[in-house]
C-alpha cells in the first residue's frame, strides 16, 4: 500500500485500485500508465545486458562517493546514458543481437564455473585420467591402488595408480 496525500492506492495484479472517494488518483495513474505504454511501444526496453550495465554503473557511482575520481564518475554516467539509449532504442534487432551475444558469453562462463565446481567436488572421490592413444577423459574412483583402465572410446587398456 502506498499512501498518497489522503488516499490509499494499491497495485493488485497490474491494476491500480484505491479507496472509495479517491477516483481521481486511479484515473490519473491509469492515464500515466497508458501514456507510458504508448511511449514505450516499439521501443526495446530493459534486458539482461541493460541490468548488468546499470549495476556496474551504480557500483562505479557508489565508489565515487567514498573515493572521488573524475574518470570513474564519467564512466559511470556514460554507462547510465548507454542504458537509457538501449532502453529507448527503436532498433530492436540490434539490441536483441547485443543481448544474445552477452547471454552466450554469460552462459559459457557460468558453464565453465559449474564444470570447475563439479570437478572440485568430485576430486575427493574420483580421479580423471586421459587415454594415452585418443585423449579421452576417463573418471575412475580413488583409493583402489593400481588398476587396469579400459578406454570406452578406443578400447585400449592401460594401468594407472588411483
Amino acid at each position: 500500500m502506498v499512501q498518497l496525500l489522503w488516499c490509499r492506492i494499491s497495485f493488485v495484479g497490474g491494476d491500480i485500485r484505491s479507496e472509495k472517494g479517491c477516483s481521481w488518483v486511479t484515473g490519473s495513474m491509469a492515464k500515466f500508465k497508458d501514456r507510458l505504454v504508448k511511449f514505450m511501444y516499439g521501443r526495446y526496453g530493459v534486458d539482461h545486458l541493460s541490468r548488468l550495465i546499470i549495476i556496474i554503473a551504480i557500483c562505479l557511482l557508489a565508489v565515487t562517493i567514498f573515493w572521488y575520481n573524475t574518470v570513474v564518475y564519467i564512466i559511470g554516467v556514460i554507462l547510465v546514458f548507454y542504458v537509457y539509449f538501449r532502453t529507448f532504442s527503436k532498433n530492436i534487432s540490434k539490441r536483441y543481437a547485443e543481448n544474445q551475444a552477452y547471454l552466450k558469453l554469460r552462459y559459457k562462463v557460468i558453464g565453465k564455473f559449474n564444470n570447475w565446481k563439479a570437478r572440485c567436488k568430485d576430486a575427493k572421490t574420483h580421479k580423471i585420467y586421459r587415454c594415452p592413444s585418443c585423449s579421452q577423459k576417463i573418471r575412475v574412483p580413488k583409493g583402489k591402488g593400481k588398476i587396469s583402465i579400459k578406454c570406452p572410446k578406443c578400447r585400449i587398456e592401460f594401468i594407472k595408480k588411483t
